[in-house]
C-alpha cells in the first residue's frame, strides 16, 4: 500500500498541527541540506526508478506482525515521520516522497521476497528497513543483485560492509566492546553469563563478547540461546542463580523480552542491587513498553540513543514524534536510527543531484547531520556512522537515565582485528 492510504490517522486539524511542527523542526534542524531546484526526471533518474516530475517512491520494509513487531513498529513510525517532515519542507530534489510499505512478518524469506518486490516491481529509489541481522542477511543478496539501497537502522554484530547498505545503527566496537569495557571498569565485573535469542546477531555478538571478556582476563560462566518467541526462561534463570555471575549479558530479542524480565523478577533477581548487573544491548524503550518499567528497573543498556537525552535536537524530535504518534509513545535507539535514514538519503541524493543508486552511493561518505536527535552523526567511508556510545540505567517509568557517554564520536570499525 502507498502513503495515500497509510497516512489517514490524525484529523485534518491535527495533521495541520503536526505538519506545522514538523516543518518548523525540519527547517531548523536540517537547514544545512538546502532547497535545490527540481530538475527534469530524466536528468536525475537515468536508471528507471519510480521518479516522476513531482514524486519519488521509496520502500518501508519492517515486521508489523509476529514476534518482532514489538521492536520494529517504532522504526516504521520514525521513517514515516521523517518522510512527512521532508515533504513538508519541499521534498527531495523538488519531489514529494511516496512510500510503499511491506510487512516482513518476522520471517526472513518473506523479507527477501518483499525486498525483491520493492526493487523490481515498485522500482523504489531507496528502502528503509529490516531489524534483525537475519532479515538483513536475507535481503542483502537481493539488494546487491538488483542494485538497490537499504538504510538499516539496528545495532548489529558488524563483520559486514556492503556498497548497497547504509548502517545507521552501531556495530560491535561501538556497542558490544565499549559496553563490556564500561561494566568491567565501573562495576568491577569479573564473570559473565551470556544469554541470547537463537539467530545470527545474538550468537555472533556473544562470540565477540566472549573474545573480549577473555581478552580482558575475565570469565564466561555460562552461555544459552532460545528461539525467537520463546517464553519459558525459568530453567536458565535457575542456572544463573547457581552460577552467580557478576553480569547477566542479555541479548534476548523481540516479544521474548516480556517473559524473560518478568520471570527474572519473579525469581527474585533484583537488578537494583550491586550484583548481578544486567547489561543488555537489545532492550530499548520500545521493548520496555511491553516489559513494564517495574520489571526491568536497575538494568543497564549500552546504546547510542535514549529518549531522555538532554539536547535541543532531541527535545524537538521527541515533541514532533509524540504529536504524530501519541503522547504515550516511547522512542528507542533503533527508532531514532531509523529516523536518520530518510534524512541521510535526502542529503546524499541532493549532494549527488540524482536519484541514481550508484551516484547516491558515491555521495554518501562524509554526509553529516549536525542536528540528529542523538547529537551529531557522519557517514564513514565504510557506510557506518560515527557516533557516541552511551550507557543508560532503566528506571521504573520505562525510561533510561544516562550514566555514561564517550567524550568523542567513535569511529566505526565493522571488522575489528582479532574478533572475526
Amino acid at each position: 500500500m502507498n502513503n495515500k492510504s497509510e497516512l489517514k490517522g490524525p484529523t485534518a486539524s491535527r495533521r495541520g498541527l503536526i505538519l506545522g511542527t514538523a516543518t518548523a523542526f525540519a527547517l531548523s534542524a536540517f537547514s544545512q541540506i538546502g532547497f535545490p531546484s527540481a530538475a527534469h526526471a530524466d536528468e536525475v533518474n537515468t536508471t528507471g526508478l519510480a521518479v516522476t516530475e513531482d514524486t519519488v517512491k521509496v520502500g518501508i520494509l519492517h515486521s508489523v506482525t509476529g514476534t518482532m513487531a514489538i521492536s520494529e513498529t517504532g522504526s516504521v513510525q520514525a521513517e514515516k515521520l521523517a518522510i512527512e517532515q521532508i515533504n513538508a519542507m519541499g521534498g527531495v530534489l523538488g519531489r514529494q516522497i511516496e512510500y510503499t510499505q511491506e510487512d516482513g512478518a518476522s520471517d526472513w524469506p518473506t523479507f527477501a521476497e518483499k525486498a525483491k518486490k520493492l526493487l523490481v516491481n515498485d522500482k523504489v529509489a531507496a528502502v528503509f528497513g529490516c531489524w534483525t541481522s537475519a532479515s538483513r542477511k536475507a535481503v542483502l543478496p537481493v539488494f546487491e543483485q538488483y542494485n538497490g539501497m537499504l538504510y538499516y537502522p539496528t545495532f548489529y554484530e558488524g563483520l559486514e560492509q556492503s556498497p548497497n547498505v547504509i548502517y545507521t545503527g552501531q556495530e560491535a566496537t561501538q556497542q558490544i566492546i565499549a559496553g563490556i569495557d564500561w561494566v568491567a571498569k565501573e562495576k568491577g565485573a569479573k564473570s559473565f553469563y551470556l544469554l541470547g535469542s537463537d539467530y545470527i546477531w545474538p550468537r555472533t555478538s556473544n562470540k565477540i563478547a566472549r573474545k573480549h571478556i577473555e581478552k580482558l582476563g575475565l570469565k564466561v560462566v555460562g552461555e544459552e540461546y532460545y528461539p525467537l518467541g520463546h517464553t519459558q526462561f525459568n530453567s536458565v534463570i535457575n542456572k544463573i542463580k547457581l552460577k552467580k555471575p557478576d553480569v547477566i549479558y542479555a541479548i534476548v530479542v523481540g516479544g521474548s523480552n516480556v517473559a524473560f524480565y518478568k520471570q527474572l523478577k519473579a525469581a527474585g533477581i533484583d537488578m537494583t542491587k550491586e550484583k548481578p548487573v544486567l547489561l543488555t544491548i537489545s532492550v530499548t524503550e520500545d521493548e520496555i513498553r511491553g516489559i513494564g518499567g517495574e520489571n526491568i528497573t536497575g538494568a543497564y543498556a549500552a546504546m547510542k540513543y535514549f529518549q531522555s537525552l538532554d539536547n535541543p535536537n532531541n527535545e524537538a524530535f521527541v515533541k514532533a514524534f509524540k504529536e504524530r504518534w501519541g503522547d504515550d509513545i516511547v522512542i528507542g535507539d533503533v527508532t531514532q536510527a531509523a529516523y536518520l535514514g530518510p534524512w541521510l538519503w535526502k542529503a546524499a541524493v541532493e549532494k549527488a543531484g540524482s536519484f541514481d543508486i550508484d551516484k547516491v552511493r558515491l555521495a554518501s561518505p562524509g554526509i553529516e547531520l549536525t542536528t540528529a536527535p542523538e547529537g551529531y552523526v557522519r557517514v564513514h567511508e565504510n557506510h557506518h556512522l560515527w557516533s557516541k556510545t552511551r550507557v543508560g540505567l532503566a528506571k521504573p517509568d520505562g525510561q533510561y537515565e544516562l550514566v555514561y557517554e564517550t567524550a568523542d564520536l567513535m569511529e566505526p570499525d565493522p571488522f575489528p582485528e582479532g574478533y572475526q
